[in-house]
């Protein structure tokens, strides 16, 4: 087994680079670390997640096996904030509801119709400690 920080990064194809990150930084408050012709990667502050837009004229249809990919709340009261958000950044509230009791959940569409999954989880013993809130366990 070799030591990671986790899946810290997924690649999109879209068709406007910039118009991508745009959803990301308004909805996630994501910044640019790097550009270059044609894609933008964009950092989550505090964490590792790097998502990566990259331009390109055929963005749906083949999802390379990838039906979603989700971002998880800190807290569950976020969630009806988290549904404004993608909203007012252009994108599509497809459903929500709650996994069980305490765990709220959205699934939304991007501009470019990538599905997103909004959700909070009740902490889990894998999670890392350094992560957890105070009051957690």
């Amino acid at each position: 087994m070799i030591r990671t920080r986790g899946l810290t990064h997924l690649a999109l194809r879209v068709r406007d680079a910039e118009r991508a990150f745009a959803f990301y930084e308004q909805v996630f408050g994501m910044v640019a670390v790097y550009r270059g012709a044609g894609f933008v990667q964009a950092q989550t502050p505090g964490a590792w997640d790097i998502l990566v837009f990259e331009e390109q004229q055929e963005t749906g249809g083949d999802t390379g096996g990838i039906s979603h990919f989700g971002f998880r709340l800190v807290d569950p009261r976020d969630i009806d904030e988290a549904a404004l958000a993608v909203q007012a950044a252009g994108g599509q509230i497809v459903s929500r509801g709650e996994f069980v009791p305490g765990e709220p959940y959205l699934f939304c569409r991007d501009p470019d119709g990538h599905d997103v999954e909004i959700w909070y989880e009740l902490p889990t013993p894998a999670d890392p400690p350094q992560n957890r809130l105070p009051g957690e366990s």
